[in-house]
């Protein structure tokens, strides 16, 4: 009896147990269901918004590259300059015409903290040196060319210095009006700190916008037996015989030392004068300096010609050698000028090659924000 009656309990509650379980299992089957089509939908439209994305970007990659009418006008690409050099050579005149020529050149190269953060330069140091990508921002030509870039034409051939005012074209030289004023330079890491770097052996003029750089890379970057014109081979070109200094230059450059040290990149007034002599070393006049016939592009001081044409373009100086009077002058007689570090160096220079530096005084000729802002005490502890 007790065994029926229990039988009877049981039955209806293991229905009630299966009939929950069902529900339970067809709920949650439902459920896994609807999360499998919530899924798929997500999945979908992620999908979907990568293809519009990819089509977005090749619409824009195509519209950069093609013609914006039918007169092949360009569209400019987004560039902006991401630093700027604070170099040691304060004009064009005598800033080397290729890089490491001047193993003691130096510039800090400061970039933008609005739009490089520090952690940008991370491990950069850990690199002997870098390519630095930049802009021509003195060249004569530059207001002409971003003013009416249609209009503005580059001459297809140029002087070439090593062949002594004989003319290559362009792409076969590294001179700075080009199509596109852009250089490419490479200069040795001596050390980074915070949003800057030391650099040494430049070829940069102060106050160079600087688009990019780029560690240099032995075992890709330097190219084991490349070939090059014989033109370019000759190197005793552009050296000159000897580099000497005057009595005098010694006292007047510890005198300027007072105040060009609080900017100086350098460490001493030693060091400084043994930058000027690898800059002076080179021969830095311009071929019009160096092939024409001296001419009142002199200006007759009480006992020498002071040469005004120093930081002109070749063609810029022909220009004006053509609308001279020629006035006979031997080499010796002509003084010229290199402005490094805020200071005026005044030489001259022999028909032999032989260099007589004369004398320095500050330079009142450098506007006060091309002035070094780094200096070398806030690196003496990274570079000894």
């Amino acid at each position: 009896m007790a065994c029926t009656y229990k039988s009877k309990w049981l039955t209806p509650t293991l229905a009630a147990i299966s009939a929950t379980a069902a529900i339970s299992i067809y709920l949650l089957r439902r459920k896994l269901r609807d999360l499998e089509i919530s899924l798929k939908s997500s999945l979908e439209k992620c999908a979907a918004e990568r293809q519009g994305r990819i089509r977005a970007q090749q619409a824009l990659r195509k519209a950069i590259v093609q013609p914006k009418s039918d007169n092949m006008e360009m569209t400019s690409y987004p560039m902006r300059p991401i630093a700027i050099i604070q170099s040691c050579f304060s004009t064009r005149n005598g800033t080397p015409r290729q890089p490491l020529l001047v193993p003691l050149a130096r510039a800090c190269l400061i970039f933008d903290s609005a739009r490089v953060p520090p952690a940008s330069l991370e491990g950069l140091g850990e690199f002997s040196h870098c390519w630095i990508i930049y802009v021509f921002h003195l060249n004569t030509d530059l207001e002409k060319l971003w003013k009416d870039p249609s209009k503005s034409k580059f001459k297809a051939k140029v002087r070439v210095p090593r062949l002594k005012g004989g003319r290559m074209g362009v792409f076969a030289t590294r001179t700075p009006h080009r199509p596109n004023p852009i250089g490419l330079t490479v200069a040795k890491v001596e050390a980074v700190h915070g949003n800057m770097v030391l650099l040494s052996g430049v070829d940069l003029v102060d106050g160079t916008p600087v688009l990019d750089v780029k560690p240099y890379l032995p075992y890709c970057d330097c190219v084991q037996g490349a070939a090059l014109p014989k033109w370019v081979e000759d190197d005793n070109l552009l050296t000159v015989a000897s580099v000497n200094f005057s009595d005098d230059f010694p006292s007047a450059l510890a005198e300027c030392w007072v105040i060009a040290e609080k900017k100086s990149l350098y460490a001493s007034p030693n060091e400084l004068q043994s930058l000027i002599k690898q800059v002076l070393s080179w021969d830095i006049r311009s071929l019009s300096q160096r092939d024409r016939p001296h001419n009142s592009l002199f200006s007759m001081g009480s006992s020498a010609a002071v040469d005004k044409t120093s930081d002109l373009d070749d063609w810029q100086a022909e220009e004006v050698k053509r609308e001279s009077e020629p006035v006979a002058l031997p080499s010796e007689d002509i003084i010229y000028h290199l402005i490094l570090e805020g200071l005026d160096v005044s030489y001259r220079i022999d028909c032999n090659g032989n260099v007589l530096v004369e004398k320095i005084t500050l330079s009142s000729d450098i506007p006060k924000n091309n002035r070094n802002g780094s200096n070398y005490k806030l690196w003496s502890d990274k570079i000894g």
